[in-house]
């Protein structure tokens, strides 16, 4: 049984959370160095066709890439508070000091959720708006929808991000109200070409929604 050991003790370290998922150092959920990586300031993002303006947390590398990547993909969800944290600072950057806008994630694609067992912007974008609190009541309103499949984005260029993404968002006829010209930041993870928050802006425009910007926790150079 000795190859098992190692497995084991890997599996332990995960669910316990002894180690930092970010460095393997001992701490829990983070070491104090890799929260410390979180305390960044926010910044605008260039500008990608399409999107409107667009505030990130923090650069999708290093410590921070692996942060996320744990949280999405390992289900280590004790960092939903820390990115949460983090992503709350990006929507603050990006709004006036007195408005309380909505806030609207990205929706996964089907199938994600049942895979990993929840939605990690969801997740994310609710302790943003608790974080918001010292402000004023934010909500956060899961309102898009995929209307047809789509293929993953990993591995695809520009062109093909916005060829598979173009008319894949609606919001239903019943939830129009609850954002008719209401203002809406736009919550993701990661910035890339900008297809995603692109499309998800057209479809919020479309049904009457005043997108204002857009939050996410990493952009990607």
């Amino acid at each position: 049984m000795p190859s098992v050991l190692p497995f084991l003790s890997s599996l332990a370290d995960l669910v316990l959370g002894d180690r930092c998922p970010g460095c393997a150092r001992p701490g829990a959920p983070l070491c104090t160095r890799c929260a410390q990586a979180l305390e960044r300031r926010p910044w605008r993002c260039r500008s990608r066709p399409g999107c409107p303006p667009v505030w990130a947390a923090g650069p999708y590398a290093g410590v921070e890439q692996a942060l996320l990547l744990a949280f999405k993909e390992r289900r280590v969800r004790g960092l939903a508070r820390p990115l949460g944290h983090r992503l709350a600072r990006a929507v603050a950057a990006s709004t006036a000091k007195d408005t309380v806008p909505l806030l609207v994630p990205v929706p996964p694609r089907p199938g994600s959720v049942r895979r990993r067992g929840y939605d990690p912007v969801l997740l994310l974008a609710r302790v943003a708006a608790r974080e918001h609190g010292a402000v004023g009541h934010m909500d956060v309103y899961p309102v898009l929808r995929h209307r047809r499949r789509v293929r993953d984005q990993a591995g695809l260029d520009r062109e093909h991000r916005r060829a598979n993404l173009a008319g894949a968002l609606i919001v239903p006829w019943k939830a129009r109200p609850r954002i008719d010209q209401r203002p809406v930041v736009i919550v993701d993870d990661v910035l890339t070409t900008g297809a995603t928050l692109a499309e998800a802006s057209r479809a919020l425009r479309a049904a009457g929604a005043r997108v204002m910007c857009a939050a996410v926790l990493a952009e990607h150079h």
